[in-house]
């Protein structure tokens, strides 16, 4: 995994619609066996777009998406079965802890079903 990645809290995630255009996002995330996880509710926007396009681009940022680094092509899929989110749901408490429970109750109260996005950086030489 990329070194630029290490020990961030956030990473800016562009998703695109389908006229081609970017929709810029800052995210929570872990990294686990080469690949960055994402936890975020199954109807939004951004799981949509990747569900019609899996190719996004992600960068390290600040909580409010300012890039403190280099953008990188990717790759990402959504997981909403419940293996894959039990395992994200372990990883994200170890990482975020309280502040992650607080969202996960804050769901739990609005009745949101959640899905995992699965993001991996592109081979630059395929």
């Amino acid at each position: 995994m990329q070194k630029q990645f290490k020990d961030q809290k956030y990473l800016n995630l562009e998703t695109f619609r389908k006229s081609g255009i970017g929709v810029k996002t800052p995210v929570w995330f872990v990294e686990e066996n080469d690949a960055f996880y994402v936890w975020t509710e199954a109807n939004s926007w951004k799981a949509k777009r990747i569900r019609n396009n899996s190719d996004v681009k992600i960068v390290p940022s600040t909580a409010s998406g300012e890039p403190t680094g280099e953008w990188v092509d990717a790759q990402a899929i959504a997981d909403a079965s419940p293996e894959a989110l039990t395992r994200l749901t372990q990883i994200m408490k170890k990482k975020y802890g309280l502040a992650f429970a607080g969202f996960q109750m804050m769901g739990k109260l609005r009745k949101a079903s959640y899905t995992q996005l699965k993001i991996q950086i592109k081979d630059k030489n395929p």
